[in-house]
């Protein structure tokens, strides 16, 4: 296994990072400042207008496409350090187009989408002229386990009918959202992972309604998180996305890359809260001398370094298989950095909040938010525990055939 970087990885990792340091973090403020001020909590603030047209202008967009002919043309392995770059900043993926849950959407069309879906969906997505949600948990049951999702699609001649409840349904109630990918049980007497199919709804779609927006830990996020119903919704049979009953299969498919760029984001979010955690104990001073010479907080400080070194090179192991085997030989591997990156990254978060103190759970730094962020993203994309379990089987079944069971 090679995990140096290519030269055109080197050069984009540069640029990018000259870019977040000198364009992106200075406008955090700024950009909460232009949503606290603006009428609509999830309009995108004209400072984000800004930062995506200048990205967009130095090549810097949809970097995290790594097939076909749409995106940049990165492997897995290339788009890892740029993602964790992107990372850094809360606003970092948006501003790059590289943020979910556009990026597994545009990853399904790309894949699986008809001539027809991706000019009307993935074309302006691409572009950022529109924005999509992907609708599968539900509050009823545990999402965990997809067999288990109960909303209904339902064949009615030429068209779908569409029936239930969903939530945390990211980015619905952004303005410019026009496309809802809905995961539903299309035929509920075939075997478990044949019952389930993606259609493509219209956000304007008569009989969806969101019914609420839900925070996360008390954070409102710009995007939105919907609680919606679909009562009756229906749209022409071609918005289905592939075959009916390849729901299940799709879902994975759009699962696994994610989880690898959440995987490696969480990084840059370490990365990030150990910069700020460094700088505050050096400056901060208590019992006499700086707060670093403490030796609890050196002993985080080394533990930071340590963790973050090791689910980095987990993460560079994964997309080195995923890019030489597919997403199939990387399975383990996938399941692995989901719960590794995302438990180093709120393990860093957490000592960070220790050694600001009072401003550490305030606003004034990004850490409490990004304390949020990373305990919200242990569910997100699948539990922790279901990820475990994964790996548990893998690793019992190794031992199977030698105990004789």
């Amino acid at each position: 296994m090679d995990f140096r970087y290519s030269d055109r990885t080197v050069a984009l990792q540069q640029q990018l990072r000259q870019f977040m340091d000198e364009r992106v973090i200075p406008a955090e403020t700024v950009y909460e400042a232009q949503l606290a001020a603006g009428s609509d909590p999830h309009a995108l603030p004209p400072v984000m207008t800004e930062l995506k047209a200048a990205a967009r202008e130095q090549g810097l967009w949809n970097l995290f496409l790594t097939h076909g002919t749409w995106g940049a043309g990165l492997t897995n392995l290339e788009y890892a350090p740029l993602a964790e770059e992107m990372g850094r900043s809360i606003i970092g993926n948006e501003v790059f187009n590289c943020s979910a849950p556009d990026t597994g959407n545009m990853e399904l069309l790309s894949l699986f989408g008809t001539p027809a879906q991706q000019d009307r969906w993935l074309r302006p997505l691409l572009d950022a002229r529109i924005r999509s949600c992907f609708a599968m948990t539900e509050p009823e049951v545990a999402s965990s386990d997809a067999r288990n999702i109960a909303t209904r699609i339902e064949r009615d001649g030429d068209s779908y009918r569409i029936t239930g409840r969903k939530w945390y349904t990211s980015g619905i109630l952004d303005p410019d959202c026009e496309l809802v990918i809905v995961m539903g049980v299309s035929d509920p007497e075939a075997e478990p992972y044949r019952r389930q199919s993606m259609v493509l709804v219209p956000r304007d779609s008569p009989g969806l309604e969101v019914l609420r927006d839900l925070t996360t830990f008390g954070y409102q996020d710009r995007l939105g998180h919907g609680e919606v119903l679909f009562d009756g919704v229906t749209v022409p049979a071609e918005n289905m996305l592939g075959r009916e009953g390849d729901g299940f299969a799709l879902a994975q498919g759009r699962l696994g890359p994610g989880r690898m760029h959440y995987a490696m984001r969480a990084i840059g979010i370490a990365e990030r809260a150990l910069e700020l955690m460094c700088r505050r104990v050096l400056q901060r001073e208590a019992f006499g001398g700086p707060l670093a010479r403490q030796g609890v907080i050196g002993e985080w400080i080394a533990r930071s370094r340590i963790e973050i070194d090791e689910a980095r090179l987990l993460v560079l192991k994964s997309a080195w298989m995923m890019d030489n085997g597919g997403a199939r030989t990387a399975r383990i591997e996938v399941a692995a950095i989901k719960v590794s990156a995302m438990g180093v990254a709120h393990r860093v978060c957490d000592r960070a909040v220790q050694a600001f103190g009072a401003a550490g759970v305030s606003e004034d730094t990004p850490i409490a938010r990004f304390y949020a962020l990373t305990r919200a993203l242990r569910i997100a994309d699948g539990p922790d525990e279901v990820h475990l379990r994964t790996i548990t089987r893998q690793e019992l079944d190794k031992h199977k055939t030698r105990e004789g069971v």
